[in-house]
Parts: C-alpha cells; structure tokens; sequence
C-alpha cells in the first residue's frame, strides 16, 4: 500500500516550518503513523507534486501555510484523481483550517488525520489576468477577495508594515501581523471602484474598501469575514465593505474577527454560483488575493464547484 504523502512547505511562515519540521515529523509519526515526507523548493511546486502523486496516493497531506493547502488542493483537483487533502498546519495564517476544525498543534492535527471523516466540500475556480495579460485560471479553496486584502498580504509577505523588518520576526503571530498591516493600509489605501455581476442580476457600479468571495469563513490571519459561510451550500458568500474610510475601518475592525461586521452600514452580504468582476476604470490594475497568494488581477471570474474536494475533517 502506498504510505501517505506529505507536502512540506518549509519556507512557509517565514521558514519557521522548516526548522519546526523535525518536531513535527515525530508528532505526526507518534499519533497518525507511517508517511512519506516530500519538500518544495519553489512557489508552485507543490501543486505539481500534489497532481502526480493524486494518481496514486489515497491522502496526500499538506505541511505549512493556507498557500500551500491551496496549492496542494489545487494539484488534487486539475489531476483528476480521487485523493483526499489532509491538513498540517504550519503557516502564518491558518485560516481554512479554522473553518473546518483542524486545531494548530501538530499532535491534534494528527490525530484528525487518523481518526477524521472524510467530507466532500466545495472549492472555488477563479479565472483572472495573470502578470502577462492573459488569461490563466486556479481553484480556491477559502476566499479570493480585492480591495485593501491584496495590499495587506503584500505587506505581510514582506514581513509586516514598514517598521517591521524584512522576513518579519518569528514571534509576531499571523493575526498581529495581519492586523499591523491592516492598520497601515487602511491609512494609505484608496477605495475601488469596481463593476459586479452576482449570477444574472444586473451590474452593478460599487466602490468599496474590499470585495470578498467567500467558500469559507476566515480570512487575513483569523478575521471571520463571512459568518455564515457554509463549505457544503453550493454557493460563495459575497462579502462588500464599503468605502467607509480609514477611521471608521480602524474602529470596527475588531468585528471582523468576531463576525458582527455584517450590520454596520454599508458592509453588503449576498449569496451567488458565479461572480464576475472588473475595474470600473478600463486600465486599472486590481490585484486579487486569492488563498493569501496573490497571482494576478481584475477582469475575474469565480464560480463555485459543489462537493469537488474530499478532505479529511475532525469527526
């Protein structure tokens, strides 16, 4: 029988998982069992890893942060095959795994991975302009959203706001570095304007501070953006901050972790199968966020896949 595979990231939050790796090797072996680990050494890697070994591996298992999940989830899902995505956690934000159950301490984590259930869950496609103008499509498995998001994850990939150095220091968790850079965005950061199509209804002409389509609940480091988001429904939660201005972003963002956001003035929610979304201003570059990766821009399109990825979950 094929031993199950691990995709090491270990330059995910800010390499802490490679030098992390050794302690949690012995606690995914004492609490799961036998597995065969693989590293990455380059963005995009995983996912070519994931979509050979989706061939013959019943559970391929994803060591690092929500970037590598979504590589490695979109690895399973271009190959075709019939894997299972199982979750180590081990990044900067955590985010997807908060929304189906998967505690952070390796040892918890693999213990689901041994004793879950296997859910079939839905995943997002978006199709975007990548770098070079063209055309170029990925799955999501969380929320793809733009706006203030795309130049806050900026920020935290390069180590958190200014002030901060470069490769940010280990001990600054995901939630304050996400809220740090946040902060300084918000002072900085223009809002969009941008037209919105949810499924057949008409476009609609919005300006907004940030524009989230949501499979699951969390985003940016633990913020609960959408509540009710449901991974099994068959649709994305849209979720539209206004342009409320720095001040009044500042003041109620403790309520996006929380999740209360959804009753301040001008913060919309709807429910949709397809999204499509461009700039109001023909050349304007938006850079979408997607997954916490940031692959490329405005026009997009993003439709939902019911039930396309099974993924193991807590029992």
């Amino acid at each position: 029988m094929t031993l199950p595979l691990v995709i090491v990231n270990p330059e995910s939050a800010s390499g802490a998982t490679g030098d992390a790796w050794p302690g949690i090797a012995s606690e995914l072996a004492t609490h799961f069992g036998a597995f065969q680990p693989r590293f990455t050494r380059a963005p995009g890697e995983a996912s070519e890893i994931a979509a050979e070994a989706a061939l013959k591996n019943r559970l391929i298992i994803a060591c690092g942060g929500d970037g590598t999940i979504s590589e490695v989830a979109n690895g399973i899902l271009m190959s075709g095959g019939v894997a299972e995505l199982g979750i180590l956690p081990s990044g900067t934000g955590g985010d997807f795994r908060k929304t189906i159950g998967i505690p952070a301490r390796a040892r918890d984590a693999a213990r689901i991975l041994r004793n879950g259930q296997t859910r079939q869950i839905d995943v997002g496609r978006v199709t975007y302009t990548n770098d070079a103008g063209d055309n170029e499509s990925r799955y999501f498995l969380g929320v793809a959203s733009f706006g203030m998001s795309a130049d806050v994850i900026a920020k935290v990939k390069e180590g958190g706001p200014e002030w901060i150095p470069a490769k940010g220091p280990k001990w600054l968790t995901g939630r304050i570095t996400f809220s740090l850079a946040m902060a300084e965005t918000a002072l900085k950061t223009a809002a969009t304007k941008i037209i919105v199509q949810l499924d057949d209804h008409p476009e609609q002409h919005m300006t907004v501070a940030n524009l989230c389509v949501a499979n699951a609940r969390y985003f940016g480091g633990g913020m609960k953006i959408a509540p009710e988001a449901k991974l099994t429904d068959g649709k994305f939660d849209v979720v539209s901050i206004g342009d409320l201005g720095a001040a009044k972003i500042l003041t109620n963002a403790p309520r996006l972790y929380t999740g209360s956001h959804l009753g301040i003035d001008n913060v919309g929610h709807a429910l949709a199968k397809k999204v499509l979304a461009r700039p109001a201003a023909k050349q304007e570059r938006i850079g979408l966020d997607i997954d916490g990766e940031l692959p490329g821009y405005l026009p997009a399109t993003f439709q939902i896949f019911p039930k396309a990825l099974r993924v193991r979950c807590p029992a």
